[in-house]
C-alpha cells in the first residue's frame, strides 16, 4: 500500500563524526559567518528562513554528513547572526536580495565552492535559492525546499495586507532583520517574474497546515500554490509532510535528511551507488530508532522499502519491509507492504499471511482484501 509520494533512499558513507569550521569572510571590507563541514562529492549549501541564521540547520548537519560525506555549509546573511552588514551601502533598497545574492557568490568563490553545488532552503529562504539557481543553472545540480516562499505567493492585495499588519518602525536600524523587511514588497514584485530552470529537478517538501497562525486567505493560498506546483513539470515532486508545522526539519528531521541524502545520491555515478546503497539499511534503522514514538519513521522505512522495490532489488526491499513490522508490530500498513513484496518475489504463502495480518489489524484494508482474494484464488 503506497502512500508516498517519493521515494526516499538513504546512504552511508565512512564518515563518521564530522568536523565543522567556523569562518569570517571577508567580502570587500566587511565579514560574513560560514559554517562548514567539509567533504567529497558535491557540496550542499543551506539556506535559512526570515529573521534566521544558519544555526537553525545545525540539529540536521552531523546525520547529514555521516550519510553522504559530502560538504555542507551553512551561513548567516549579512546583519543576521555573526556577520556584518555593509558599510558601504547608504540606502535602505541597497540591502535587498540581489545585493544578498552577491555577497553569497562572493562569499562562496572565496572559500572555492562556487562550482557545482545542491541548494537547500526554508521560507524565505527560498526565492535565495531561486535567484541562485536561475542565474547559474548549470551550477546548481539540484534544489530542496521546505515550506518556502513561493514566488507568486505574494500579489499586490496581500502585500498591502502585510503593511497595514507589519510596522517597521518597530524594529531596530540598522539590521539584517530590519533591511529585509523595508524591502520585502521590492523582493516579492521582483520574485514574480523569475522561475526556476526546468533542467534543474526540485524536491517542493510543504506541510498540511503551514503557518496556522495566518489569516485564511493566507494560509489556504500558500497549500494550494503548492499543491499546483509541480503541475505539468517533470522536474518537480511534491511531498506533504503530514503532521508538521512550518518548520518541518524540525517537526521531522528524518523525512528532511533522507529527502536531502535522495537528492545528493542523485549526483552520484552508477558504481558510487552500487558501494553505498548497501548501507542504506543501517541509517534507516539508526533514524527508526530514534524517532520509535511517532509514525514518521515507518514512513521514512516503508518508502526506503519502495524505493529498492521499484529498482527491483527484491532481497533489499524485503529485509526493509521485514524490519518494519519488526519495529512496528501494530502497523497494517507495514503488514501490507511486505505482503506486496512477499507477493512480487513469489513467495506465496508468506505473502497471504501478511495481508491476512494486515486485514486483521485494519479492517477497512480494502485494497489488502482485493489483493488477499486473488492470492488465494491463483
Amino acid at each position: 500500500m503506497r502512500h508516498f509520494l517519493i521515494t526516499l533512499l538513504a546512504i552511508t558513507s565512512l564518515s563518521m563524526h564530522a568536523q565543522s569550521q567556523d569562518t569570517l569572510v571577508d567580502i570587500g571590507g566587511y565579514k560574513m559567518h560560514f559554517k562548514i563541514m567539509k567533504g567529497k562529492g558535491t557540496p550542499i549549501l543551506f539556506e535559512a528562513g526570515a529573521g534566521n541564521d544558519g544555526s537553525v540547520w545545525n540539529n540536521i548537519l552531523e546525520k547529514i554528513h555521516k550519510v553522504t560525506g559530502t560538504t555542507l555549509i551553512t551561513y548567516d546573511r549579512s546583519g543576521f547572526g555573526k556577520s556584518e552588514l555593509n558599510p558601504n551601502l547608504k540606502n535602505d533598497t541597497d540591502f535587498g536580495i540581489l545585493n544578498g545574492t552577491k555577497e553569497l557568490e562572493t562569499g562562496l568563490s572565496k572559500l572555492g565552492y562556487d562550482d557545482e553545488i545542491i541548494l537547500v532552503s526554508h521560507s524565505y529562504g527560498g526565492l535565495y535559492n531561486l535567484l541562485y539557481a536561475n542565474k547559474h543553472p548549470k551550477k546548481v545540480k539540484s534544489v530542496v525546499l521546505i515550506d518556502v516562499t513561493l514566488n507568486n505567493f505574494w500579489n499586490d492585495e496581500l502585500l498591502t495586507m502585510r503593511d497595514n499588519n507589519v510596522d517597521i518602525s518597530t524594529i531596530p536600524k540598522p539590521s539584517g532583520d530590519y533591511f529585509l523587511n523595508a524591502n520585502y514588497n521590492e523582493t516579492m514584485r521582483y520574485a514574480r517574474n523569475i522561475h526556476f530552470p526546468e533542467s534543474i529537478p526540485l524536491l517542493n517538501i510543504f506541510p498540511e497546515n503551514s503557518l496556522p497562525g495566518l489569516p485564511e486567505v493566507l494560509s489556504t493560498r500558500w497549500r494550494k500554490l503548492h499543491e499546483e506546483l509541480d503541475d505539468n513539470k517533470d522536474n518537480v515532486t511534491n511531498i506533504i509532510a503530514k503532521g508538521s508545522g512550518h518548520a518541518v526539519f524540525q517537526d521531522n528531521p528524518s523525512l528532511i535528511i533522507n529527502a536531502i541524502i535522495k537528492a545528493y545520491s542523485e549526483t552520484l555515478d552508477k558504481v558510487q551507488k552500487i558501494e553505498l546503497l548497501p548501507k542504506a539499511l543501517d541509517n534507516a534503522m539508526e533514524l527508526s530508532i530514534e524517532t520509535k514514538m511517532s509514525n514518521r519513521s515507518e514512513q521514512d522505512l516503508n518508502a526506503l522499502g519502495y524505493s529498492f522495490l521499484g529498482n527491483e532489488e527484491l532481497d533489499k526491499a524485503l529485509e526493509v519491509f521485514k524490519l518494519t513490522t519488526i519495529l512496528f508490530p501494530d502497523s497494517s500498513n507495514a503488514y501490507d507492504s511486505y505482503g506486496e513484496a512477499l507477493m512480487k518475489s513469489n513467495r506465496k504463502a508468506e505473502a497471504i499471511e501478511m495481508y491476512e495480518k494486515s486485514i486483521e489489524l485494519n479492517p477497512k484494508n480494502e485494497n489488502g482484501k482485493t489483493v488477499l482474494r486473488q492470492l488465494k484464488q491463483e
